[in-house]
């Protein structure tokens, strides 16, 4: 069912952990399926110097994580911005259908830790155009256990693992 590469990003992943005062953090997470991503870039002269990750998932998302991590770290922004699921899903020698939407969250949760770099430094993503004011989204949620921040659409604590109760 999963490829080797799968099998071993899952059993030894690779940049597993949090980046105390990350340049950037991006969270996604699928409410279908439970999986929740957050990634933790350090940005050193326009490259990604250092990408963690902390995923709450299955073996797809987990897998995904650590590879697309793997495929980051020492890229500009601008490369790394490029990965796409189809190439995450690819380095992994491929995923059951039922799991390509791991390699989807896997992509946007780096897009989103990018988007969220430039938007610290330049006010907005670099490739964006000037939009009208909107009123940013809560993006967290704390745990009532352990006072972790969550992202909004978790439903279990990614520090923990309780229910969270919105």
């Amino acid at each position: 069912m999963y490829s080797e590469k799968v099998i071993e990003h899952f059993s030894n992943p690779k940049n597993a952990g949090v980046i105390e005062n990350a340049d950037g953090i991006g969270e996604v997470g699928n409410p279908v399926c439970g999986d929740m991503m957050a990634f933790y870039i350090k940005v050193k002269n326009d490259k990604l110097a250092d990408v963690k990750f902390k995923t709450f998932g299955c073996v797809a998302a987990i897998a995904v994580s650590s590879i697309v991590s793997e495929m980051a770290k020492g890229k500009t922004l601008k490369e790394a911005k490029s990965i796409t699921k189809k190439a995450a899903a690819e380095a992994l020698d491929g995923l059951p259908r039922e799991k390509m939407h791991c390699s989807n969250l896997g992509a946007k949760a780096l897009a989103e830790a990018i988007k969220d770099y430039e938007e610290k430094k330049y006010g907005k993503p670099k490739s964006a155009t000037p939009q009208k004011k909107r009123k940013k989204p809560k993006r967290h949620i704390t745990c009532s256990h352990c006072d972790a921040q969550n992202p909004i659409t978790a439903n279990f604590c990614m520090s923990c693992g309780k229910e969270l109760n919105a």
